[in-house]
């Protein structure tokens, strides 16, 4: 992302996500007044149900996520049905935001689970303290490599995407002009004032930029290619809802810019929610550029209802969850199990070598770089 934020709009997907919010709160509304209509009915049902206890009928939990978290509108129908658990989803901004209000409240936590940590951000979130440790009935089903970067179960995998340069498609070839293909091409004169960016402080994928430019640079390097970056016109924006909404030519926001940091599956999603839908894609994606994000969900310390709360780290790490996750968020699931729609492999770009930074090596160092990227860059 996730990514964590969901990888893109297209055309009319700003209006969908407006639509999907206004869709949440009527649920919300609609749900509260079926179980005040029909509450002993409900409860008698429930009681029928082998599988459930009794003090999970009554139970809600609150799910936290940032605010590009769109799965299906009924997904947890089916985890209710078959626990008596109800799910509430509270959205709460990008992820490193979602993380940061997290360790403030660590151990007296506003909801139960939160989905969105990813490998950038999750040595922050262990050294707070935030989560706690459960190691989920499907581990053996998730990704190795991802379930490998949280070695005590302290979280549990849920998806994968890449980070990576996105470019308008029509723009440059209006221009006649090659697109960037590589991070060193971005400092090219060609592409001058044409790149958009999430800052790092504010947003993971942000974040997974700055770490991607790490990656290739090296520690003695990357520093003096941001200050390249911005003499060449960089601009950096708050999130990534902004850089790809509002300033990228090539989203429904129809901005300035034809290069953005976004995601590798952004393309597909731009095909899929588009109308009528073109040929071929609007965006692509640059593979060299790309930085591999896993996110992750886990139990929050010191919630009233753990063992719930575990059994929803169950389901959003199960098939039936993780099969609903390429055509909502566009990310991939972390469940080899789950198996991924024609379409969104048709049109997404999954790099072979993406560029990575060892968890523990952003633990060590992640203050000392954003303070140099603030140097650097923002004054």
């Amino acid at each position: 992302m996730k990514k964590k934020v969901a990888p893109s709009n297209f055309n009319s997907k700003r209006s969908l996500k407006n639509l999907f919010l206004g869709v949440v709160l009527l649920a919300t509304i609609a749900s509260a007044c079926a179980k005040n209509s029909t509450g002993s009915k409900s409860s008698t049902d429930q009681t029928d149900k082998s599988s459930q206890s009794s003090s999970s009928d009554q139970v809600t939990l609150t799910l936290l996520a940032y605010d590009s978290f769109t799965p299906s509108e009924n997904i947890f129908d089916a985890f209710t049905l078959e626990t008596g658990i109800k799910v509430e989803i509270a959205l709460g901004g990008d992820a490193g935001e979602l993380v940061t209000k997290a360790a403030l409240t660590t151990g007296n936590p506003q909801g139960d689970v939160l989905w969105g940590v990813d490998n950038t951000l999750l040595s922050r979130a262990i050294d707070a303290k935030i989560f706690s440790a459960y190691k989920n009935k499907n581990s053996d089903e998730l990704d190795e490599t991802a379930r490998g970067l949280a070695p005590n179960n302290e979280v549990s995998p849920v998806d994968t995407g890449d980070v990576c340069i996105n470019y308008d498609v029509k723009w440059f070839a209006d221009r006649k002009i090659a697109p960037p293909l590589t991070l060193r091409a971005l400092t090219s004169a060609s592409y001058a004032n044409l790149l958009v960016t999430p800052s790092p402080i504010s947003s993971s994928p942000g974040l997974a930029f700055m770490l991607a430019t790490i990656a290739e640079f090296g520690e003695s390097g990357w520093s003096e290619y941001w200050e390249q970056l911005k003499q060449n016109g960089l601009l950096v924006v708050d999130g990534w809802s902004e850089a790809y909404y509002t300033e990228f030519s090539g989203s429904s926001g129809k901005g300035q810019r034809p290069i953005v940091v976004s995601y590798g599956s952004s393309p597909p999603a731009e095909m899929i929610y588009a109308s009528p839908k073109p040929e071929t894609a609007p965006t692509a994606v640059a593979a060299l550029t790309c930085y591999r994000q896993v996110e992750f969900a886990g139990v929050l310390r010191g919630t009233k209802h753990e063992r719930e709360a575990q059994l929803l780290i169950d389901y959003l790490t199960g098939v039936t969850f993780q099969e609903d996750l390429p055509l909502t968020l566009f990310v991939y699931p972390a469940n080899t199990k789950a198996k991924l729609p024609a379409e969104f492999l048709k049109y997404s770009m999954r790099p072979e070598l993406p560029l990575q930074i060892d968890p523990k090596l952003i633990a060590e160092n992640r203050t000392k770089w954003l303070d140099i990227f603030t140097d650097k860059v923002l004054r």
